[in-house]
């Protein structure tokens, strides 16, 4: 089997095989052949992503057995062994049901005495699954299972005893298939079934080729109605695109040359020509499906909590049980109190919840990582804010040009372009750009330019009227003003001062004048101010914002957006140490970032959010991915959050209301032990239907499907 080793930590190794390597059957088998391996502890392998994740304890001997173990693994060995008798829950719930109810069929007809035979041989799984719980020293639910259906057994009461075994079964199978197709329903919400696509070629040649033989570079040809196949920049064309499964948009935008999209995305009119950049596991959909696939791991502490009191119940059903049969010595009211506990809908209901709260999100352009996040989202009372990239939108645009005496303003504009436009980064763009907004056109006039990194640039330009070359400086207060000396009066000292306060600043000196500034400045989001006045009209008691760039235009960014607490020239680390003290305060932290600074914080809060188009290494640390690029995704996480806690909250009080109920009515003697296996099971279907409810009511208009019918603009 073909793969590559994507993560080697100690005790834990995570492989990666092409899409498609295998399916979900062989998928089992590969999962149990790993798992029979010396030291191997734990193993998840997923047929949608290629991902194998082995948990084992020992030194590299044990590594490389398992490597070895993974190299000879192939599909003509996987298909020696049926994977659906590894793993029932595969199968489909139609055919699990079928063979169940035909069971009970072919039983009904049998003679007793094999009646009786049959009854015992399918409650051995339920009393061997009890044993091995009482040799770990653990009460839980298989013992009671197993004391239920032994007691029906001592009573010579066969018939009730197979009811139980049946109804418990459907439990099994009802629960195994609830939870198994809510997470894959998750993944598939964002999964592409792609056949073929076609592509043209560097001689010109047009043809259709399977997505296996895709490469990159490629020229992917797609017309109105495809789904975008592949992560890629526009060459040709231009289109409408429906990007509601990547981000979350409601309408559609315009795609022109030059622009990306997305896998995942679809096009409602238009044609498009596309580079390919990324596809199969490397496009950014299906790194989302691959952390949804995996972000069950994260259980949330009410999860863990949940599981910890539905077998802690256990013991008490038992002394129940034992003090109804001492008072009353009625065997069938005791067996009939072991058929009621509230272990299966609490351990069901609690992820189910949490799994639909994450696809539920997901649809919404707000990725969580895992169920305790939901739960961090709903305990937070203080939000951190990085500046730029995150509260701007990180392109810097040129909002004023002032010229000194002497000299004018579109003179200090074409003379900043000209020098600018050697340099890539993004404050010369800006500069070039407003320039050619402006029509402002130059002649290459300077000499050789030098660029101080972080200061500015030096050049000589040709003096007027036959005048000797003049100086030329473009850059920071500290490098004009300070560094080359060149002198201000007190006007022009009063006009940098304001200007500095709201505007970062770039100074243009020629000769030894000052002839004029450019002022630019990071443009807000457009979501921004309202989302933090919405943060506080949540609930949320303290806003932050901690930055590394200058006080004076970061203060003057807060005093926009009504952020009062706002700390600058940050390293992370400072940022980082900051967090940690709002944590020592007793705050719960939640921290929106996107650049590679912002890392450490996010990984130090409580919950660390980042945008879909933030820097990798963010978006690998952060907890919550906004990956539709909107701020105010950060209140749907949030609210997410409190309704998801509210909803499993309501759920407890439903679980622990009826399972009490039938359990009076089960000591009352008002029902038997069959009946009240089979009310409690209806307990606990019920409970899993309503976990898997939306949490939020559905934002009007919106369809996030990406197989929309085209529309005419």
């Amino acid at each position: 089997m073909e793969f590559r080793i994507e993560h080697d930590l100690p005790g834990r190794l995570r492989l990666r095989c092409p899409k498609g390597s295998f399916s979900q059957e062989q998928g089992y088998v590969i999962e149990a052949l790993l798992e029979t391996q010396p030291g191997v502890t734990g193993v998840k392998v997923s047929h949608r992503t290629g991902s194998l994740l082995i948990r084992y304890e020992g030194d590299g001997s044990v590594k490389e057995t398992l490597l070895r173990t993974a190299e000879i693994l192939d599909e003509s060995y996987c298909d020696q062994i049926d994977g659906s008798l590894l793993r029932p829950e595969g199968t489909s719930l139609g055919s699990s049901l079928f063979s169940l109810f035909a069971g009970v069929a072919v039983r009904s007809v049998l003679p007793f005495n094999l009646r009786r035979i049959v009854a015992v041989c399918r409650a051995l799984p339920l009393f061997r699954q009890g044993l091995a719980s009482l040799r770990r020293r653990k009460l839980d639910v298989a013992v009671l299972d197993a004391s239920a259906v032994g007691v029906s057994m001592l009573r010579q009461d066969f018939r009730t005893a197979g009811v139980i075994t049946t109804l418990l079964t459907l439990g099994g199978v009802l629960e195994s298939w609830t939870r198994q197709r809510s997470k894959e329903s998750l993944v598939e919400s964002l999964a592409l079934n792609i056949d073929g696509l076609w592509v043209r070629r560097e001689d010109g040649q047009i043809g259709r080729i399977a997505m296996s033989q895709l490469k990159l570079g490629d020229l992917v040809i797609l017309q109105t109605g495809s789904v975008i196949p592949v992560d890629g920049q526009i060459v040709e064309g231009e289109a409408m695109v429906n990007q509601s499964a990547m981000t979350g948009e409601a309408e559609p935008v315009h795609r022109t040359p030059g622009l990306s999209v997305y896998a995942g995305t679809a096009i409602e009119e238009g044609a498009l020509v596309v580079r390919v950049t990324a596809f199969d596991s490397e496009t950014r959909i299906h790194r989302i499906a691959e952390m949804i696939d995996e972000s069950e791991d994260l259980k949330a502490a009410i999860q863990s909590r949940a599981e910890k009191m539905a077998d802690a119940v256990v013991p008490y059903s038992f002394l129940l049980a034992g003090a109804v049969w001492f008072l009353t010595g009625d065997a069938v009211r005791a067996s009939a109190s072991l058929m009621v506990d509230y272990s299966c809908a609490l351990k069901l209901s609690t992820p189910l919840i949490i799994l639909s709260a994450m696809r539920e999100g997901a649809k919404r352009g707000v990725l969580i990582r895992g169920g305790r996040f939901l739960e961090e989202l709903s305990e937070a009372d203080t939000v951190v804010f990085d500046k730029t990239g995150t509260l701007t939108v990180s392109t810097p645009t040129v909002v004023k040009v002032i010229a000194f005496e002497g000299f004018s303003r579109n003179d200090v504009l074409r003379t900043a372009a000209c020098l600018e436009e050697h340099f890539p980064h993004s404050i010369a763009r800006a500069v070039v750009k407003q320039a050619e907004q402006e029509h402002l056109a130059h002649r290459e006039e300077h000499s050789t330019v030098e660029y101080a990194v972080a200061h500015g640039i030096a050049s000589r330009i040709p003096g007027s009227d036959g005048l000797p070359d003049e100086k030329i400086l473009l850059g920071s207060a500290h490098f004009v003003l300070e560094d080359e000396g060149i002198s201000c009066n007190a006007a022009q000292r009063a006009v940098i001062d304001e200007m500095m306060k709201l505007y970062s600043v770039l100074f243009l000196a020629r000769g030894n004048r000052l002839a004029g500034l450019l002022c630019i400045e990071d443009p807000l989001r457009p979501d921004a101010a309202a989302t933090v006045k919405e943060l506080r009209a949540a609930g949320i008691r303290r806003i932050a914002m901690l930055t590394g760039d200058n006080p004076l235009v970061a203060k003057n960014i807060a005093r926009k957006l009504g952020i009062d607490e706002v700390r600058a020239r940050l390293l992370p680390e400072d940022k980082t140490e900051a967090i940690r003290d709002m944590k020592r305060s007793g705050n719960r932290v939640l921290m929106v970032g996107d650049g590679i600074n912002d890392a450490p914080g996010l990984a130090a809060a409580n919950v660390g959010v980042t945008l879909g188009e933030g820097a990798d290494i963010a978006q690998a640390v952060a907890d919550v991915v906004l990956t539709g690029n909107r701020l105010s995704g950060i209140i749907d996480a949030r609210q997410l959050g409190q309704e998801t806690m509210k909803k499993i909250y309501r759920n407890y009080s439903f679980i622990i209301g009826a399972n009490s109920l039938l359990m009076i009515l089960g000591l009352g003697g008002m029902i038997s032990p069959a009946l009240a296996a089979l009310l409690h099971n209806l307990t606990t279907t019920a409970s899993a239907v309503y976990g898997l409810a939306p949490v939020l009511d559905a934002p009007s208009g919106e369809e996030n499907h990406p197989a929309r019918s085209p529309r005419s603009f």
